[in-house]
């Protein structure tokens, strides 16, 4: 039976056979127009032929079992102009619909094979280059194109982010190789549809862009709207695209459309306008979709014949091979010849490839989603630098030497490690929302501007979203980020950043890109004078949900310094994606039981100080005897445990304070040898009873270890934070614990009984 698919390859070739010319056959190394010779012609036509075969091969494989993924290029292949025109330095990030783009990029890069590379990453091979059967993405190390796996705008903050990164290193002169990547006048393309073009990511992206030329930083990104006319089943308005972006300050628009060759010069001057400004350039790519949204999409529910029809009559390979064969540029024969010829090579490759083995167990899944090397990151963070340059980048006063006091708050801590840490990596950068002038809301990055210069150290525009695609764009140009969100509530506002971007760039490019970055994060609960729910944030149950996500939560200065020391190391090292929540209440904490003991100031680890790394707990015994109780916690349930712990004490109950320092991944081998010593486990959690803190992981992750100990636990309510003293009814505070470690001091013995857990 012949399918659609196969009446529309006829039909192809037949136009295409059906065309005449109009001029003289050219020679090969005569133009067209312009740098558009009649060689590169062919080979564009030829490219588009490729990516619409494997558009076949995908849906051929798909009805016989082989293939995962049928969302086609179908009708968008002129993109392989962009591809032919941009170099393999300029990082891609691409729309999904780009199989035109690769196809001709990687003309560029002889050893890489398009073809034999598309069908293993739609069949799930494990042996495709990029993703290992992970996914079926457009990425590639040699063209320099990062996988994207979601394209529905969410990668425009980034590539703003990459943009901007390589103007940074050009200014800070590191484009010897030492930091960037790619060469100093790459420009950086991010392609996407007309209707991902509306999402609040896309228009983020784009106003980062224009911010950035104003304030004049430069962001050279190819902005490349492919503009089908359709969001799978709702149309985008006649003139939308063009209304909307035609005019913006600081962004030059390019419409390209008409004729394969109008569009070639017109594509060509954008690149070489986005190149030599180093200016954002929004390029309107007219294109139509063929073959429904996606080989599960039946478009005649909700478009007429006619209306499909009359896309099918604009098919892009068919007008290019009609115009190129107008023109001069190939014979009418050799361009059906040439359709044959391609469509039997992908078609072979595809037959050839199926029976790929895939990957094979969860390990082999998973082995690129959070690597990890304790020696490599305790080596990382232990190389100082020479104390002459310590001194000077001090000027003589050291924090370890300092007398006025000596010691210091968890803030001041984390102000230090930062000093010495971006003294200590050149290719460090801390920036946020008023983390620079300012020196931030609470103060914790005063002075690193003045040492450090506003390369290193600058203030973004006011939105999480950019902030954190700066980040990821900076880490994948080479540097390490040091990013701040101002407080834990606004993270929630740009947290696909995050789970959808940031921390499955390793996962599906098999670890080939990584986009390393400590995310600085002022959370939890507790802060007076300065309430609601807002700047109190008691919940990161959305940070945990994030597979490979490493997050670290400091209790006192100096384990926040040792700790955020770790953490950094483990992104440079492993291009680890680590959160680092800082609990706002505790950073100008001074005392532990009453005012003016100081027992919450600590010294400053010198930076060859042991680092803490995640695995690794801090304990607070109480005194000589063996604790009958473990009291496990971390952030601001470290100092209400220990208050706790003291008048625990007085009763003749022996509580030791198990600090986790580490959320993800949990101590929980560490934290079960302490309960199998104590017997008992009491678990604080300041964040919210369901969902929103780690006690419910902790209870089962011991559970599971079959530690046989009675176990309670006492958590904040499921309820935002209001204002004012009414914040403390909702809050886990040192009564609760008490009363929570009385009553768990009354149950039977771990020899007597199973684990248990009440949420009261």
């Amino acid at each position: 039976m012949t399918t659609r698919v196969e009446i529309v390859q006829s039909a192809l070739t037949q136009g295409l056979a059906r065309a005449t010319a109009e001029a003289d056959l050219l020679e090969p190394d005569q133009p067209v127009t312009g740098s558009l010779t009649a060689q590169r012609a062919r080979d564009l036509l030829a490219d588009m032929l490729t990516s619409r075969s494997l558009d076949v091969a995908a849906r051929r494989l798909k009805a016989e079992g082989h293939s995962y993924y049928t969302i086609s290029s179908a009708g968008h292949e002129i993109n392989a102009v962009l591809g032919a025109l941009t170099r393999t330095t300029d990082p891609a990030f691409l729309h999904y619909r780009s199989g035109g783009f690769v196809v001709a990029r990687s003309r560029l890069a002889p050893d890489v094979d398009a073809v034999a590379d598309t069908v293993r990453s739609f069949i799930g091979a494990k042996d495709d280059p990029i993703a290992q059967g992970r996914h079926k993405v457009w990425g590639s190390a040699p063209l320099w194109i990062p996988p994207q796996t979601s394209t529905i705008a969410s990668h425009l903050p980034k590539s703003v982010g990459t943009a901007v990164a390589i103007e940074r290193a050009r200014r800070l002169g590191l484009t010897d190789g030492s930091t960037l990547p790619v060469p100093e006048d790459s420009i950086v393309v991010c392609s996407f549809g007309d209707a991902s073009a509306n999402h609040a990511s896309a228009l983020a992206g784009i106003n980062a862009a224009r911010y950035a030329q104003r304030r004049g930083a430069h962001a050279p990104v190819l902005f490349v709207c492919e503009d089908n006319g359709l969001g799978i089943s709702v149309d985008t308005p006649k003139r939308w695209i063009a209304g909307t972006f035609g005019e913006l300050p600081h962004l030059r628009y390019v419409h390209a459309t008409g004729p394969v060759d109008q569009v070639w010069t017109q594509v060509e001057e954008a690149v070489e306008w986005c190149r030599e400004t180093r200016a954002p350039v929004f390029l309107h790519l007219d294109t139509v979709r063929l073959w429904g949204h996606a080989g599960s999409d039946v478009e005649r529910m909700y478009r007429t014949q006619s209306a499909i029809e009359a896309d099918e009559a604009r098919d892009p390979i068919l007008a290019a091979g009609r115009r190129l064969i107008a023109v001069g540029a190939i014979m009418a024969d050799e361009a059906t010849l040439l359709a044959v010829e391609v469509d039997e090579h992908v078609q072979r490759t595809a037959d050839r490839l199926v029976g790929s083995p895939g990957l094979q167990n969860a390990h082999e899944v998973m082995a690129p989603l959070a690597p990890f090397s304790r020696a490599r990151a305790a080596h990382g963070a232990t190389t100082a630098l020479s104390p002459s340059e310590r001194i000077e980048v001090w000027d003589g006063d050291l924090p370890e030497d300092a007398t006025a006091p000596a010691r210091r708050t968890m803030g001041a801590l984390i102000n230090a490690t930062l000093h010495d840490e971006l003294a200590r990596r050149p290719n460090a950068l801390v920036f946020g929302e008023d983390v620079a002038r300012k020196g931030g809301v609470y103060h914790v990055t005063a002075g690193l501007l003045d040492r450090f210069g506003h390369d290193r150290v600058f203030d973004t525009l006011l939105d999480e979203t950019t902030i954190l695609g700066v980040a990821q764009g900076a880490g994948i140009m080479g540097f390490l980020p040091i990013p701040e969100i101002q407080y834990l509530a606004y993270l929630h506002n740009a947290l696909d950043q995050i789970r959808g971007e940031a921390a499955s760039l390793s996962f599906f490019s098999s670890g080939q890109f990584t986009n390393p970055m400590v995310i600085r994060i002022a959370g939890l609960a507790y802060q007076k004078g300065f309430g609601g729910h807002f700047h109190n944030d008691n919940a990161i149950g959305a940070l945990r949900d994030i597979p490979g996500l490493a997050i670290a939560c400091p209790s006192r200065g100096d384990d926040a310094a040792r700790m955020l020391r770790g953490a950094i190391s483990m992104a440079d090292t492993d291009g680890r994606v680590v959160a680092f929540l800082e609990p706002i209440a505790l950073y100008h904490a001074k005392d532990l039981h009453e005012d003016g003991d100081e027992l919450w100031l600590c010294d400053y680890p010198p930076p060859g100080s042991k680092p803490l790394l995640p695995g690794e707990v801090g304990v607070y015994a109480t005194g000589g005897e063996r604790p009958t109780m473990t009291i496990a916690t971390y952030g601001n349930g470290v100092r209400m445990a220990l208050q706790a712990a003291q008048w625990l004490a007085a009763v003749d109950v022996r509580a030791e304070v198990v600090d986790l320092r580490w959320l993800n991944p949990l101590p929980l081998d560490a934290l079960a040898t302490r309960v199998d010593a104590s017997g008992r486990l009491l678990v604080v959690d300041e964040c919210r009873a369901t969902g929103g803190g780690i006690a419910d992981a902790v209870i089962s992750g011991l559970a599971e270890r079959t530690v046989i100990a009675p176990m309670r636990s006492v958590r904040a309510a499921d309820s935002f934070v209001p204002l004012g003293p009414a914040a403390e009814t909702v809050l886990v505070d040192t009564g609760k614990i008490i009363n929570a470690a009385m009553a768990l001091g009354e149950s039977p013995s771990g020899a007597d009984r199973g684990p248990f857990m009440d949420l009261d």
